[in-house]
């Protein structure tokens, strides 16, 4: 293989997870369990138009998973780069302690991380890509180099899917549906579009948005006290989304976001393709 890998390469477990169609639902599923770290959802809504622009959110992200996954390493750390600089810039207002904090504290920072990698390996696999433990707990601890590039120390990170379990039960007494969160609940569900295009979002993209919701572990639900369909209804619907979704040609769907993983491939080489069959060789 010629060419630049990048942060990961094709020879890991994150390479072949992330180009899979479902990481947008994981996607919106990350944005529910964020909201729930009251330190992180505080930094959100008073730093950043989240309400005008959760669309864009959703697509800012993807764009820094896409690139730290399959851009250049140089193109890679550019973007770490500047989402450290826009952090270490942010300030915002704990009432509960009276403080003002840096939105770079590193226990916000690791919450995000664990939330990206919980919902990105959760959803992905629950949705029908097949995995062994072995590869489960091999692409939490390479999602290591992504925390280490947002200004954690790796060590820091969870190292295997037990420990990133570990994590979530430490930090669960914290959490709480504050105001901010409940508010950013009823906008992800039903976010305000132009009156042409809310047919779609009350028939599509609602129950897509419902979908990702209710793949959030149980007690989640029980801290936004929101209902959720049951764990196997979640589950059906989630296999049958990525089913439809798989339909769809690889060269329109690689094109999102911002074409990173077509460029890799033509980088890299067509053997480099990603595919869940690979991973038997990973």
């Amino acid at each position: 293989m010629s060419g630049d890998p990048g942060l990961y390469g094709p020879s890991s477990v994150t390479w072949h997870l992330h180009a899979d169609p479902t990481m947008w639902i994981a996607g919106i599923r990350a944005l529910y369990f964020q909201a729930l770290h009251p330190k992180a959802m505080r930094g959100v809504a008073q730093n950043s138009d989240f309400k005008r622009d959760a669309t864009g959110r959703l697509v800012r992200t993807a764009n820094f998973v896409g690139a730290t996954t399959y851009a250049t390493l140089a193109e890679a750390e550019r973007m770490a780069a500047g989402v450290r600089r826009l952090h270490a810039s942010m300030r915002a207002y704990d009432p509960d302690l009276d403080r003002t904090y840096r939105l770079d504290e590193p226990d916000a920072l690791l919450w995000v991380h664990c939330t990206l990698v919980d919902s990105f390996l959760g959803v992905v696999r629950r949705a029908g890509f097949s995995l062994t433990d072995a590869h489960a707990d091999r692409y939490v601890r390479e999602q290591r180099r992504n925390a280490a590039i947002i200004g954690l120390s790796p060590d820091e990170a969870p190292g295997s899917v037990a420990e990133l379990a570990a994590y979530f039960a430490e930090v669960r007494p914290h959490l709480q549906a504050i105001p901010e969160a409940l508010d950013t609940y009823e906008f992800l569900m039903r976010p305000p579009l132009p009156a042409v295009l809310a047919p779609a979002r009350d028939t599509v993209y609602r129950r897509l948005s419902h979908l990702a919701y209710s793949a959030l572990p149980v007690w989640a639900h029980e801290l936004y006290g929101k209902p959720a369909a049951a764990e196997n209804v979640t589950t059906r619907r989630l296999r049958a989304f990525r089913r439809l979704a798989l339909v769809v040609p690889k060269a329109i769907r690689w094109r999102y976001p911002a074409d990173y993983l077509p460029q890799a491939i033509e980088r890299l080489g067509r053997h480099t393709t990603p595919s869940p069959a690979a991973l038997g060789a990973v």
